[in-house]
């Protein structure tokens, strides 16, 4: 597998996962800041969640660019990483 092909496939599900995560808030009915109260430990996992999944990205992107070439184990090795 090219390392190309590896970044894609983790930049791919990794917008996957993101985009999930952020279709699970909802909008409040009422266009207020205090319709926007209940929403907010909501909004704080979502952007501690999201921050994670940025630490894993640049990680994976840091050892993707270490490395002169990947095999099973390497990968596999970074999937256990997480």
């Amino acid at each position: 597998m090219s390392k190309n092909r590896l970044e894609a496939f983790s930049d791919g599900v990794l917008a996957i996962i993101i985009t999930i995560m952020v279709l699970e808030i909802r909008a409040p009915e009422e266009s207020s800041f205090q319709a926007l109260k209940p929403l907010i430990p909501q909004l704080v996992i979502y952007l501690l969640s999201f921050f994670y999944m940025a630490i894993y990205w640049v990680n994976h992107h840091n050892i993707t660019h270490a490395l002169p070439s990947f095999n099973h184990k390497v990968i596999w090795t970074n999937m256990a990483w997480v």
